[in-house]
């Protein structure tokens, strides 16, 4: 029989959907029984929810709608835009999403570099003890104050990034056009309500990067020199995503699966080479990455705690896509990039790193959650359509996020 002649699937958008709410309202229901551990700030649908939208509220929306019809219309024209032209609008747009969002909400940490920069690194592990960050995000924050920048925008634009990388490495594991019905899908993200101001959204963005650097290096047309290089800076991305999250590093997994996937595993010694390089310097200041590591490990009970709650929050800020994602990681030959972000959800929480923060420490995975929305219903089968219905329901999910306030 030939795929002309099989029974095409139906389609399981509404399924879904269906799915995902219902494993929202378990989720909801279980934290509201059990309760949240004190000494910390949930997100706002799990600490009890008044709605109270801001005014820039409306420009989100409006973003939202534009940004879903115009895929619409480019579907109904079969028009392909260049695919640097997909990244930048879609950098911009998940820009003024983010920013929109959070809008009078969120901002900036306040630079925590209080003498030079070298003293900060020497005196780290002391000053930040459980569920610390290592002392890239401060170095960051001091930079851009040095530099007169304005630091939530900054950050935030840093963070955007997340989304023309993770497109770029979506569309050289993936393909060309799953990558491009991948783009609103992150554009539009529900998590976006939280990248503004968040340094773990830079981290995202190093990720993102690292993934889509060891792609291109374990391209089939690409040997020698131009492979390793690629390589080496996937390590170096490697190394400094390790200096703004403890967890991020277990994305270089992703890139160990991609390479023995693609049968280059001997570019693993030039990523774990140039991943040495920047941790190897921070210890040369007075920083060691492993005290830092141990130092930030909290106890195993309320870690367990906090990542069964982390857990329903990336339930929901990753939208009903997800559902579709897991569905079909079979289906994809991205499958590295969610294996790896599950690996190192899976260390957060019974390495005893979760902590109240959870929704924002797990920003650089959520994107590789929802990879496997565009792939095939059937492995090597005829592309999907953009998933557009799921694509607004995760959109409204962003916009009743923003727009809650703890009762």
């Amino acid at each position: 029989m030939t795929d002309s002649e099989r029974p095409a699937r139906r389609d399981r958008t509404a399924t879904d959907l269906g799915g995902w709410l219902l494993l929202v309202a378990l989720g909801l229901a279980a934290v509201a029984l059990a309760g949240t551990p004190a000494g910390g700030a949930v997100p706002p649908v799990l600490a009890g929810y008044r709605f109270a939208p801001s005014p820039w509220l409306a420009a989100a929306a409006a973003l939202a709608a534009a940004a879903i019809g115009g895929q619409a219309v480019l579907a109904r024209l079969a028009r392909r835009p260049p695919f640097i032209a997909v990244q930048a609008v879609a950098y911009l747009a998940a820009l003024g999403w983010a920013l929109a969002l959070g809008a009078g909400r969120r901002h900036a940490p306040a630079n925590p570099v209080t003498g030079g920069p070298l003293g900060y690194l020497h005196e780290f592990v002391d000053r930040n003890a459980v569920g610390g960050r290592p002392p890239g995000a401060g170095l960051l924050l001091w930079a851009i104050d040095a530099l007169g920048l304005p630091g939530t925008l900054t950050v935030t634009a840093l963070g955007a990034l997340t989304v023309p990388l993770l497109l770029g490495a979506a569309r050289n594991i993936c393909g060309d056009t799953p990558a491009r019905g991948f783009a609103p899908v992150l554009v539009l993200a529900p998590y976006g309500a939280l990248v503004a101001g968040a340094t773990d959204g830079v981290a995202a963005a190093l990720g993102a990067g690292l993934v889509a650097a060891g792609a291109r290096a374990s391209d089939r047309g690409r040997t020698g020199w131009p492979a390793t290089g690629w390589a080496l800076l996937a390590g170096l991305l490697l190394g400094l995503a390790a200096l703004f999250s403890y967890p991020a590093v277990w994305l270089g997994g992703s890139v160990v699966l991609l390479y023995f996937a693609r049968r280059r595993a001997f570019l693993n010694l030039a990523t774990g080479l140039g991943a040495l390089v920047l941790p190897v310097v921070a210890t040369a200041g007075g920083y060691a990455w492993t005290a830092g590591l141990v130092a930030a490990r909290g106890s195993a009970g309320p870690a367990l705690w906090w990542g069964g709650i982390g857990l329903v929050t990336l339930l929901m800020l990753t939208g009903p896509p997800v559902v579709a994602s897991l569905r079909k990681v079979r289906n994809t030959p991205g499958w590295p990039g969610l294996v790896g972000a599950g690996v190192a959800v899976a260390f957060t929480v019974l390495g005893g790193f979760a902590g109240p923060d959870v929704a924002t420490a797990w920003l650089p995975f959520f994107g590789w959650a929802t990879i496997a929305v565009t792939a095939p219903r059937t492995q090597a089968g005829p592309p999907v359509p953009v998933p557009l219905l799921l694509t607004g329901s995760g959109a409204l999910v962003g916009l009743l996020v923003a727009a809650g306030a703890t009762a």
